[in-house]
Parts: C-alpha cells; structure tokens; sequence
C-alpha cells in the first residue's frame, strides 16, 4: 500500500469512528453530516471526497462495528473452552455491542429502513455470517452433548431476539451494570439450549 493510500484510509478511518461516535449519541436520523465533520474539524464538503453521502459513510459504519463484532465472535468461537463458557462470552459480546453501539449495531435488525437495495445484500450477508457463529456454538454444542435441544435455529433466534430486545429498556442510569447484565443474560439464555 503506498503512503497515499494509507493516509486516505486512516483519514476514512477516522472519519467512520467519528461518524459511529455521533450516530451512538443521536440515532441515524439525528446524525448529521456537519456534526461529524465539525467533531473531525473538518467543512462538511471534505466528508465527501471521502463518502458518496450521509447513506455511504453510515454503511460503512455499519460494516466497521459489524465486522468487529464478528471477529470477536470469531475469535472468542476458536478459543480452547468449554461450548458453554464460549456461549458465554458469545452473549456478553453481544449485548457490549447492543448497548454500547446500539444505534450503529441497531441497524442489524432492520438493515431495509436504513439501507439501499444495492447495500442491502452485503448487509444481509455480513448478518447471516454474525449469526452463524451462534449457530456454529449451538451445533457444536449439540455436537459433543452440551446442548439438548431439538431446534437449534429457533433457538438461536430466541438468544438474538432477547438479546436485541436490551436496547429498548437499557439506561445506563439502571441498577444493573452491563457486566451483571451479561452475566444474567447468559444464566437465562443458556437454559434455553440446555
């Protein structure tokens, strides 16, 4: 990668966190392209050397916050545990996204309200392979008698179902902590694949 090429994509970088910063903090709607340029010191025309539009700079947010969670998940998958400790630690990954990226994670739920159809397949396939992991964990789990159920699919809906629903009660001015939320999560969840 030549110099040239490195400076545009750490600039890009720079501007995708900026951009997740403040959709985190206003919801899509709310986020504006002055706001993210301004947090970057930066005049809103610049932001489009670098993006198409608001539509192209929060698809590649998305792809950013959704591709690291993937690699977390990846990871945490392919580490020498235990299906339930890595069931575990599967959830509380997930719910940190929830809450802490909830408007840029968000978009997971209902990619077709946000996205364009040209943006929609990579976006439904970047889903797909998120919950796969929890389909692989599940399957494995089966696999070696961790796990009893009969309908690993449905529950792994119910596990991302729940998990999502956090976002619409969670304050973080609550008496639980995200780590007792986690922990929680995952005692009643994993009764589920039991």
């Amino acid at each position: 990668m030549k110099l040239s090429e490195k400076k545009l994509y750490k600039k890009k970088q720079a501007i995708i966190l900026s951009a997740v910063k403040i959709v985190n903090q206003k919801g899509y709607q709310g986020a504006t392209m002055e706001e993210i340029a301004a947090e970057l010191l930066m005049t809103k025309g610049s932001l489009y050397y670098y993006f198409k539009n608001k539509e192209d700079l929060i698809f590649q947010c998305h792809e950013m916050v959704l591709g690291q969670a993937i690699g977390e998940l990846q990871d945490c998958f392919n580490e020498d545990i235990s299906n339930e400790q890595r069931l575990r630690k599967m959830i509380a990954i997930h719910i940190r996204y929830a809450i802490e990226e909830k408007e840029t994670f968000n978009m997971i739920i209902k990619p077709d309200q946000t996205f364009s159809k040209n943006q929609l397949s990579p976006i439904l396939k970047k889903r797909n392979e998120y919950a796969s992991w929890f389909d692989q964990v599940i399957q494995k789990g089966i696999a070696e008698g961790d796990f009893s159920i009969q309908e690993p699919k449905i529950a792994r809906m119910l596990l991302l179902g729940s998990m999502n629903w956090i976002q619409q009660w969670y304050s973080p001015d609550g008496d639980k902590t995200i780590e007792e939320l986690q922990a929680l999560y995952a005692d009643y969840l994993l009764k589920v694949v039991k």
